[in-house]
């Protein structure tokens, strides 16, 4: 469909909008001065998510700076939480803190608040009325397995330790949990779709801690919950999932989960994914976020590999993971100038 008015959501759908389009995860960041400049503003991150005039604004900065063909929604995974009943606050240098973390309380404990959510609404409806129209608008949640990591440790961990030993100890209440997340993200997405995004990303940013069998249980099983809840209510709304470090199960992630497009790390060979990978499935990526950092023939390099190994089918430019906080503006504007080219 040459001339597609969204081109990002034209290959979500499987079709070919004649261009490539591009956008980058967390692209609306610490990257960008206007990003720092309003965060100092507000006083912290939360005030910033949770205020809709200043999150609408972050989640346009970078559409208005570089024309991304896509906007994604300024929030955070741990909303989800938090509307569950958690505390949260983040800590300057250290993070976010979940309170009571799981672990060593119970889930019927918690007090859902799902008004906690009315704001993020609020957002994407200020974002909706703003953006191009030539701009796909993207929501998205952490998927459960991911989210429920925070949740049990109240915090983040390199090896997700407490929430791996948990599922072990005691698996019927991490389904409980599992599936406490699973209900309210499904919620979650659908308030963002009736406030007005066109797609939907689901976070799996620890899929890679599991081992095959809990991949399936804890990442596959929940995230095909979603997609299929969420369908039943917005069959024509593309869902794109991404287990970040699936490795070499992304193949059952793409077969069984349901989502319409497969985010790639920059793990993954590209050219492996197109061999493997159902055909026509749209997806998303690769791109080394070290590789944007480094900038000149480097990148030139990388880019060209990416497009060259899955050329025919439905693609969209992106990082492998979320943009690192001292990428250089410049060599963002030479990778859309690589890709426009």
């Amino acid at each position: 469909m040459p001339g597609s008015p969204k081109p990002l959501l034209t290959v979500l759908n499987g079709g070919n909008p004649g261009i490539l389009p591009i956008w980058l995860m967390r692209q609306a960041g610490r990257y960008l001065p206007e990003y720092r400049a309003l965060r100092a503003d507000k006083g912290g991150f939360l005030e910033l998510v949770y205020d809709g005039d200043a999150a609408a604004e972050v989640t346009l900065q970078p559409i208005r700076r570089f024309g991304f063909d896509g906007a994604i929604l300024f929030s955070d995974i741990l909303i989800v939480p938090h509307a569950l009943g958690q505390d949260l606050v983040f800590e300057a240098g250290e993070g976010p803190r979940l309170s009571p973390p799981l672990v060593d309380h119970a889930l019927a404990a918690l007090q859902a608040v799902p008004e906690r959510l009315d704001a993020v609404y609020r957002t994407v409806d200020k974002v909706k009325r703003a953006l191009p129209p030539e701009t796909t608008f993207l929501g998205f949640a952490g998927s459960p397995w991911t989210v429920a990591t925070y949740m049990i440790a109240g915090q983040g961990s390199k090896e997700q330790a407490a929430a791996r030993r948990y599922a072990y100890r005691d698996p019927v209440a991490f389904a409980e949990i599992i599936d406490a997340v699973v209900a309210m993200t499904v919620d979650y997405l659908s308030g963002q779709v009736r406030a007005g995004v066109e797609a939907v990303q689901l976070f799996d940013s620890w899929a890679g801690s599991l081992s095959p069998a809990q991949f399936e249980d804890w990442v596959i099983a929940p995230n095909a919950a979603i997609v299929s809840a969420f369908k039943a209510r917005h069959p024509d709304v593309p869902v794109i999932g991404f287990p970040k470090g699936a490795g070499g199960k992304l193949g059952a992630y793409a077969r069984e989960v349901g989502a319409d497009a497969i985010g790639l790390d920059e793990t993954v060979d590209p050219a492996w994914a197109n061999r493997e990978l159902p055909a026509g499935l749209p997806v998303q990526g690769n791109l080394d976020p070290l590789a944007l950092i480094a900038g000149g023939p480097a990148l030139e390099t990388a880019v060209s590999r990416i497009i060259s190994a899955l050329n025919g089918r439905p693609h969209v430019f992106n990082l492998g993971h979320g943009i690192l906080p001292d990428t250089p503006i410049a060599h963002v504007e030479q990778l859309i100038r690589l890709i426009r080219g």
